[in-house]
């Protein structure tokens, strides 16, 4: 049965992963996972997560199945978190399933699609995170590019992206990232959102959000502008969400998939054939990442310490990115970086070419991605001196 396969290519994010492992080298610095990690390189479990796992373990009084669509709660607490006091929410045009991370709500997002339309085409920026393009194809989809970053002016190509948007058939699927690109930092303003939002009423395409750094860029409320624009101005649309950075909860893969739709009956019909999506994917999703957050959200001093928490990570991340830039002009890097400054999240290209990241990585020890991404939150004050003096080393 297994006779004619063939190795897989190696994931390169995970590839680098497994060297910077091997690597004796004590000044090793790993900048491609896409993980938050505090000053001492540690990824930390939130404190209100530690108090909402300790009443989970008090309280918790049955392991029975919460069904295909997960908890209820969560689902409505997610739905406000990334819509807010939205209208559709009043209107009960909101359906939201638990799903195995955004990764699990991506797959399910692509193959409602694929029912809705076998083989349907949908839109990705270019560049966009390096999963996107396999969970697409895995569900059945077409996957086609639009312009996004300029990587020459380190900045975006609003101007190409827009004119690709036109073009597209009515009735393909546009995915869009909410807040905080990944991987190039650069986000839409607010008005560019707003003409991103008209051309998909006009042009018919739908669109599909993808929110898995709510809170990372410029806080919960602002980070959600461009989603809630979205639902403002079109019928129907997709939001994949996760829990992973924002809560911390990477292992526990939560996330979620919610659908507007036209009418109250159109949001049951597609939400009934979401179900047996998930019914025939993973049956049930994971209920501890879920009853976190729940507890969490449904508790305002918990919310509270959530949101101290996430300013926290949000601010050393900024001031990351400031120090990056800074640290490189006191080592006399005459090339222009202050872009990483101006951008938002965790990621961010350099703009090196491939045989300066493979200097870092065989004289330095330092692991960057070949598309010159870095997870800027792999940085700190104590290793900021050696990356930059290795920068300037291989320019």
């Amino acid at each position: 049965m297994f006779s004619q396969l063939q190795h897989p290519p190696a994931d390169p994010i995970l590839g680098l992963s497994v060297k910077f492992k091997a690597d004796s080298n004590p000044n090793k610095i790993d900048l491609g996972p896409g993980i938050y990690k505090d000053e001492a390189g540690h990824t930390p479990v939130l404190a209100c997560v530690k108090i909402a796992e300790d009443f989970r373990v008090k309280n918790e009084a049955s392991k029975a199945y919460l069904g295909s669509a997960g908890s209820a709660s969560f689902n409505e607490k997610i739905a406000q978190l990334i819509l807010g006091d939205h209208r559709v929410i009043a209107e009960n045009r909101v359906r939201t399933v638990s799903t195995p991370g955004g990764t699990g709500a991506l797959r399910i997002a692509a193959e409602l699609i694929n029912r809705s339309k076998p083989g349907a085409t949908i839109w990705v920026s270019d560049p966009t995170w390096a999963n996107h393009q396999g969970v697409f194809k895995a569900a059945g989809l077409t996957v086609k590019t639009y312009p996004y970053y300029d990587y020459a002016n380190k900045s975006l190509n609003f101007d190409g992206m827009i004119e690709a948007l036109k073009q597209i058939p009515k009735g393909d699927a546009v995915l869009l990232h909410a807040c905080c690109h990944n991987p190039s930092g650069m986000d839409l303003n607010p008005e560019q959102w707003q003409q991103v939002a008209d051309l998909s009423r006009d042009v018919g395409f739908t669109p599909v959000l993808d929110i898995a750094y709510q809170g990372f860029g410029q806080g919960l409320e602002v980070d959600a502008f461009g989603l809630r624009l979205m639902a403002d101005t079109v019928e129907q649309m997709i939001i994949c969400s996760s829990c992973s950075k924002n809560f911390g909860l990477y292992r526990d893969r939560i996330g979620a998939c919610s659908i507007i739709g036209k009418s109250v009956i159109a949001a049951d019909i597609i939400a009934a054939v979401m179900l047996n999506v998930v019914r025939v994917n993973y049956s049930m999703p994971p209920a501890h990442g879920a009853a976190l957050v729940e507890t969490i959200l449904s508790s305002q001093e918990l919310t509270n310490q959530w949101h101290a928490e996430l300013k926290e990570m949000r601010d050393r991340i900024a001031a990351m990115r400031q120090l990056l830039v800074e640290k490189l002009l006191e080592n006399g890097v005459t090339r222009d970086f202050s872009f990483i400054a101006r951008q938002n999240g965790m990621f961010s290209f350099l703009g090196i070419d491939t045989e300066q990241i493979q200097r870092l990585q065989d004289e330095y020890s330092i692991y960057v991605v070949g598309s010159s991404r870095i997870s800027v939150a792999g940085l700190a004050t104590s290793n900021i001196d050696y990356l930059t003096q290795s920068i300037a080393k291989v320019l």
